[in-house]
């Protein structure tokens, strides 16, 4: 049976909170079982462009498995503070966040947590996981597969030219000229429906992995058919509160987080993790996954037929592998009390 997605603007399942971690206001969606109280708590990482309200189809089955759950909004996105690049770029690197829910985990009294990212969520929390193991006892990443710490730095644009030219929108996004083309809720409205998907009138796109957005194309996209308009509406209100050069400044962290991950003290993770590739997804291609079991020791692989966003498009069966994996191997004898 489907699951009922929580709604944006008012669900009793969830509250909308707030939190100062290291002198930035997050805001992050809350939800506890019915009974009130939990086995263990999760925490939801969304990626790009996203917020936290992209586990929306998660959070319900999350809830019943009697989890307590917490999907923040990342630096730059929703609620959560979106301090400007130039200067701020350090507010943008996986060491901030992963320092930043740390923090959030200490507030809530939690010394272990489990994880769940998507997109830049996925890296994320692989980097969490990387940089504060022992709060970390286990995590899935759904799309995003895990790439060791580089001693040697690669840039962007050397990725482009050799074995990833799929990333070439990155170098799009990081340019300046997203955020400086699409500033007002229209325009914002237009760029979220098309990249989730929406073509215009003769199949036009707003996205290609290798060139970016398309802003001729903007204003002839439709309706995406993976949100509600009532769900758009609060997309489209959420990311109007700061613009868009919050969300794209984590296209412009990758010689940062090289940098941080030099002194990084361990490359592989051995917490259980669970890996959900999305067979049809264009940039985080199935292919990228092939030899994470090198760096992860106790990792479940399982996928769906789905593009990127497979959290909404194959909802059911995302929710089935997750379900089965938190089962078994997070709660183990718990899950049947």
């Amino acid at each position: 049976m489907s699951v009922k997605p929580i709604d944006p603007f008012s669900d009793p399942r969830i509250t909308h909170e707030y939190a100062q971690l290291n002198g930035q206001r997050y805001h992050y969606l809350y939800g506890v079982p019915k009974s009130g109280k939990w086995h263990r708590t999760i925490f939801l990482i969304h990626g790009f462009p996203d917020i936290s309200m992209g586990w929306r189809y998660q959070i319900p089955v999350l809830l019943e498995l009697g989890l307590r759950v917490v999907a923040p909004d990342m630096m730059g996105y929703g609620g959560t503070d979106a301090p400007q690049v130039p200067p701020n770029l350090d507010k943008y690197t996986y060491k901030r966040a992963a320092d930043d829910l740390a923090e959030l985990a200490r507030q809530l009294r939690e010394t272990q947590i489990i994880l769940g990212g998507h997109d830049w969520g996925g890296m994320i929390v692989y980097r969490f996981a990387n940089w504060y193991p022992n709060l970390i006892s286990h995590l899935f990443s759904v799309c995003t597969p895990y790439q060791r710490p580089n001693k040697t730095f690669w840039s962007t644009e050397e990725f482009v030219k050799g074995p990833l030219p799929q990333f070439g929108y990155q170098l799009h996004l990081a340019s300046g000229e997203i955020e400086k083309n699409i500033n007002t809720p229209e325009g914002i409205r237009q760029f979220l429906n098309g990249m989730y998907g929406a073509r215009g009138p003769n199949r036009e796109s707003t996205f290609d992995p290798v060139t970016g957005v398309s802003f001729e194309n903007l204003p002839k996209v439709g309706k995406t058919k993976l949100l509600t308009d009532r769900e758009m509406d609060y997309y489209t209100q959420e990311y109007s509160k700061h613009g868009l050069n919050g969300p794209v400044s984590w296209y412009r962290t990758r010689e940062p987080n090289w940098r941080d991950e030099l002194s990084m003290e361990k490359a592989t993770l051995d917490m259980p993790i669970l890996f959900i590739s999305a067979t049809q997804d264009a940039v985080l291609t199935p292919a990228m996954a092939k030899n994470m079991s090198r760096s992860l020791t106790n990792l479940t692989m399982r996928e769906v037929k789905a593009q990127h966003w497979a959290l909404w498009q194959k909802a059911d069966e995302c929710n089935a592998h997750i379900k089965q994996w938190i089962q078994e191997v997070v709660l183990g004898k718990q899950s049947r009390l």
